[in-house]
């Protein structure tokens, strides 16, 4: 080649290059006359515009409808996504394949009116009402797909509905579980506050422009950014080479990004990366918590290998958080983009799309290349995309441009300091409750409606409760509670005005409560149990306030009552002349509040709660000081780490103390949602289980029981829970809980009703054990205690001793504030000091965990001296085939025998060698006398075991399911007739020998 040749080559290189790049100045890229498909807007609304590709070819050759797909962008991607050219987009695609591709239009926020001020829901809402109008037109279910965060829309628009006329999913890159897998390898206990701080205070205020999503999305991926702009830069003087991918250049650099409005954005970040609602079910669309458990309809899921926005490991969340359906994957070596955009979308995405809404319309095979979905565990730093990979895939285009990788020391350093990360979150959390804890004095304003109030200054539109399908803002919340305090006011009710709740679980008593806690008034919790109007005596009650449900109940009580709540549909049927008062028909703007009032003037030292217990066969209150409920409420949501993406769920009845002190307090306290439900149902709780998003349940006693052993639950190891939080649960009970919903685990209370002691099993890795006082909770001692007389044990110089390790005594709590001046038992352990007795007796282990042993009045005084309950419950509920136990004194002659009943569970039996094995540990006086089987054990109303019916049917019969303890051969016998005749004339010398 002469020098003239490669001279006019240079110069029409340059001139060519000159040329184009003129061309892609003046117009934003070169022209390639390429059109867009044929579409038609078929339906138009503020929200968006509906695109019908092709309208005028909608059947095949034999006049048969082609089956609908519906394409949904990303809310910052132009619909355009879909038709960059018509050979190798979506819509050109899967039209020659004989579909009827739609294409949603959101536009842009910055044209559309309003656009500015949607919301994450308005989306979902707004694909739901187009899945409604395709099978409108078209007389068929709709097979509903995705890109990236557009297929995010569609899981969650399918789960909105319940998959009711959708007959597919099919997304690209969709990510599910967002926080298993984030970009650049950022973990997610750091993205999760940072993003939460984006949400609640920057795009409140700002939302994302056009220019701005496009430039984040390119950073997410600079490698590949720049070897595109170096490889359009180094051909531009070759037109015929760049323009087959000029269209997708010119879409992915400029015309492909739209505007994210700031509230959609924030709504984004908390439901869906703080909280990871997409995993754990009841994130909020409008005031509905849905989850992706419910979809059923089959899923095809598009995973980019070497995708590092939607990584493999965050789209193979689906498989987890959707258990019940059918879902597929198809896997390809591409990128986020790549996936719907390009040669490889080309040749595999659309075809198999096509081949997939086919072969589910019953119009051809299975698609190649797709299998089954399956669920894999990866390790903790593993996001899906591997080292190799990601070499593999950028290597070649960092040698190119020259650009270094940082992103395998970021992921390094993140790896060495996840220890020291994880336990400064959890501090970070715990410290700030425990130092207010801390700060309470008798004088400080402390109480539950003041805690409500402040959440709903710190996050008005976070959700507070969640009930019969739907949420309720923390706004709301306390817009309800306030008009609820004006109708208590306009009826006489006062600060310290003790009122008694007799209310079922429902939103409206907990806005009962609130509200009077809000005034000052006494809260006086009804049990609707026989003892309601020994409960109305004792609690001092001026005025009742009922629901529809307790209406009749609380008329004949004898105080004045009061109506609130009951729904849309409440017919009260009042009596004429009846004085009982609707709440709800007073209108609050009408009721002037007095000078006296000030909202919230609870002090810790003032009494705000009356409870009831059985003690010994009879009715006790119970009184709750507001700084004794926010011990309980602190201690809670710091042992049990509660945070804002937590959902507590109750299932057990409100006037319960667990429930007051543990679970509402702990709940409201950690910011957490409070889920309630409408009664104790295994079907309904598997279903709002997963709908609510529940990550602690909260329960009492044997509550669990129908749980562990229903065939309904309907739950499997994906379910959200992590941790059971209640008080009484049997250690069998515990044990079974804990095998039936692995990995959750149980965290057990005891919070005495007298003083401020609270013991909490935080580590659970001793089952049956209450554990350890909770920080910021009194001290507590064990005193050494006869059961038998009923008397405090002392030393040498007249003071009470305390427990050794092992010993059995009476749990005592340091007296605090008016404790220490009234109700306190002085000079115990040092001369001055002050100390509050509980009803329990305890022991301690080597380690210092506590064990209840017994209430001080249920303690068998047999002539061998005291035998204690709980340990003999423990040790038979360990047994696989036992259900209940109780354990009770029968008296003999002037002596008490220790008698052991239990329920077994269906299908099994029990022998002495049974019994003979779960006994060995406890030692030969502290066993049970006799032990029966028996058909049921009365439970209370808040699932407690009852024995009292037991004790006064007195001895068992004798049979093949009663035995006795034979001393003598150290091992149960089989109880006959001629056994408990000698049992009753000689008492236990009949069972020695």
């Amino acid at each position: 080649m002469s020098w003239s040749e490669v001279l006019n080559g240079s110069v029409r290189r340059v001139v060519a290059t000159a040329q184009n790049g003129l061309e892609v100045v003046r117009l934003g890229g070169l022209e390639t006359e390429a059109r867009p498909s044929d579409f038609r807007i078929v339906e138009r609304e503020p929200m968006y515009r509906l695109r019908r590709y092709f309208p005028d070819d909608v059947s095949d050759s034999a006049g048969t409808p082609r089956p609908p797909i519906v394409l949904v962008p990303p809310m910052m991607m132009a619909a355009d996504v879909y038709d960059v050219t018509q050979e190798q987009g979506a819509v050109g695609i899967l039209h020659s394949m004989g579909l009827d591709p739609w294409v949603v239009d959101f536009g842009s926020p910055a044209t559309e009116e309003g656009g500015w001020d949607r919301t994450l829901a308005d989306h979902i809402v707004a694909i739901s009402e187009i899945v409604d109008r395709v099978h409108k037109h078209t007389g068929q279910d709709v097979h509903l797909s995705g890109y990236s965060q557009g297929g995010m829309f569609a899981y969650q628009a399918a789960a909105y509905r319940r998959c009711r006329g959708v007959a597919s999913l099919v997304t690209f890159g969709s990510p599910v579980d967002t926080l298993a897998a984030l970009p650049f390898g950022i973990p997610g206990d750091i993205a999760a506050p940072a993003a939460d701080f984006l949400a609640d205070h920057v795009f409140t205020r700002l939302s994302i422009a056009g220019w701005m999503a496009r430039t984040g999305f390119q950073l997410l991926d600079p490698v590949k950014t720049a070897k595109s702009r170096f490889d359009f830069l180094r051909q531009l003087h070759d037109r015929e080479a760049l323009l087959p991918r000029e269209q997708q250049r010119r879409f992915l650099a400029q015309d492909g990004w739209v505007a994210w409005s700031g509230p959609a954005v924030a709504e984004l970040l908390k439901q869906f990366v703080v909280h990871n609602r997409m995993m754990s079910g009841g994130f909020v669309i409008g005031d509905r918590p849905v989850s992706l458990a419910e979809l059923t309809c089959p899923i095809l899921a598009f995973v980019g290998e070497v995708d590092d926005i939607g990584q493999p490991a965050a789209v193979r969340g689906i498989r987890r958080a959707a258990p019940r359906a059918e879902i597929f994957e198809s896997t390809m070596r591409a990128g986020h983009f790549g996936l719907v955009v390009g040669s490889l979308s080309a040749s595999h995405t659309w075809p198999t799309t096509g081949a997939w809404v086919r072969w589910r319309a019953g119009l051809g095979p299975s698609p190649d290349g797709i299998a089954p979905m399956i669920a894999e565990d990866l390790p903790e730093a593993e996001t899906g995309v591997s080292v190799t990979d990601r070499l593999l895939h950028t290597g070649a285009s960092m040698a190119e441009v020259g650009v270094g990788a940082v992103r395998g020391v970021l992921g390094a350093t993140a790896q060495a300091v996840r220890g020291s990360r994880e336990l400064s979150a959890e501090a970070a959390r715990a410290l700030p409750r425990l130092v207010r804890l801390g700060q309470i004095q008798p004088h400080t304003r402390i109480s539950l409606g003041k805690l409500l109030a402040e959440a709903g200054q710190r996050s008005p539109r976070g959700e507070c409760f969640l009930f019969d399908d739907r949420a309720y803002t923390n706004e709301s919340v306390n817009v309800r509670i306030d008009n609820v305090v004006k109708g208590l006011i306009a009826c006489g009710v006062r600060p310290s005005t003790r009122v008694g709740v007799l209310m079922e679980t429902r939103p409206s008593a907990l806005v009962a409560i609130s509200a009077l806690s809000r005034m000052g008034a006494v809260v006086v919790l009804l049990p609707p149990t026989e003892d309601l109007r020994e409960a109305v005596r004792l609690g001092r009650v001026a005025t009742v306030i009922s629901d529809p449900d307790n209406l009749r109940t609380a008329e004949t009580l004898g105080p004045p009552v009061l109506v609130l709540g009951g729904g849309e549909s409440r017919v009260l049927n009042l009596e004429p002349g009846s004085e009982t008062v609707d709440l709800e028909r007073i209108d609050p703007d009408a009721v002037e509040l007095p000078a006296w009032y000030r909202p919230n003037p609870g002090r810790a030292n003032e009494l705000a709660f009356v409870l009831f217990g059985r003690f010994g066969g009879e009715v006790e209150a119970k009184h709750i000081t507001n700084h004794r409920w926010a011990l309980s409420a602190f201690g809670t949501a710091t042992a049990a780490n509660l945070g804002r993406g937590d959902t507590v769920y109750s299932i057990a009845p409100l006037y319960h103390s667990s429930v007051l002190l543990a679970t509402l307090g702990g709940a409201i306290v950690g910011g957490s949602r409070i889920a309630l439900t409408r009664g104790l149902d295994p079907e309904r709780f598997a279903t709002e289980v997963h709908r609510y998003g529940v990550t602690v349940v909260a329960y009492t006693w044997t509550m669990m029981r129908e749980l562990v052993d229903s065939s309904d639950s309907g739950l499997d190891a994906s379910h959200p829970i992590r941790l059971f939080i209640g008080s009484g649960m049997p250690r069998g009970l515990w044990l079974r809980t804990m095998k039936r919903f692995a990995p959750a685990q149980v965290l057990e209370f005891y919070a005495s009703t007298e003083g401020a002691v609270v013991l909490a099993n935080v580590s659970g890795a001793k089952p049956g054990s209450k554990g350890r006082p909770l920080p910021g909770s009194t001290q507590v001692r064990i005193a050494a205690y006869d059961p038998v007389t009923g008397r405090f044990l002392e030393d040498d110089r007249g003071l009470v001793r305390e427990c050794r390790a092992g010993e059995v005594g009476v749990l005592l709590g340091q007296a605090t504030g008016a404790e220490a001046v009234s109700g306190a038992m002085r000079g115990v352990f040092g001369a001055g000091d002050a100390w509050v007795a509980t009803e329990h007796l305890f022991r301690t282990d080597s380690d210092g965990d506590h064990w209840l042993m017994d209430d001080k009045n249920s303690v068998v005084t047999a002539l061998r001296g005291p035998v204690y309950g709980e340990p003999i419950v423990d040790a038979l509920g360990g047994l696989d085939q036992a259900d209940l136990v109780v354990v009770y004194g029968v008296t003999v002659g002037g002596e008490e025998i220790a008698v052991a009943a239990l329920t077994l569970r269906p299908g099994t039996s029990l022998t002495a060698a049974d019994l003979a094995d779960a006994l060995a540990e406890l030692e030969p006086g502290q066993c049970p006398d006799l032990v029966h089987v028996v058909p049921e054990i009365p439970i209370s109303n808040s699932y407690r075991p009852r024995r009292g019916a037991l004790r006064a049917a007195g001895l068992p019969n004798p049979g093949v399911r009663a035995w006795y303890y034979d001393a003598g051969r150290d091992g149960y016998r089989r109880l006959t007739r001629a056994v408990l005749t000698d049992l009753k004339q000689r008492g236990s010398a009949a069972l020695t020998g």
